[in-house]
């Protein structure tokens, strides 16, 4: 019974860490902090209207996680929370830009000789 019930359960276990790719998935650093922390942006998302699919009813945001928690006293114990925290630091560090990427590849400018457009005209009759 031990070996048919060792092959049973291995489909199961790997449909599991397929969802769980995509379940939990939140805002990336980046857009957080271009988008979400902009004063404005941020005022409206942590007064958001009534919205009966989310949880609390959308009152209750974490704009820094990009998440919605289902009580004030859950969004306050997650303000006080490691995983709040870790994110803070992170959203601190200046956000990864397509030039920073682009210099990392080596496409970037950096180091490269200006490239000329048109040639340049040379007067023949100056030279003699």
């Amino acid at each position: 019974m031990g070996r048919l019930r060792r092959s049973r359960t291995h489909h199961a276990q790997r449909d599991v860490h397929r969802a769980s790719r995509t379940r939990v998935r939140t805002r990336d650093l980046d857009q957080i902090q271009l988008i979400d922390l902009d004063p404005k942006n941020r005022a409206a998302l942590e007064a958001q209207e009534l919205d009966f699919e989310k949880p609390g009813l959308a009152q209750h945001y974490c704009v820094e996680c990009a998440k919605h928690y289902e009580t004030d006293a859950a969004l306050r114990s997650h303000w006080k929370s490691k995983i709040h925290k870790r994110r803070c630091k992170a959203l601190r560090e200046p956000a990864y830009t397509i030039e920073e990427s682009e210099r990392a590849a080596g496409l970037g400018s950096e180091g490269k000789r200006p490239s000329i457009s048109a040639p340049l005209p040379i007067d023949l009759d100056v030279a003699t």
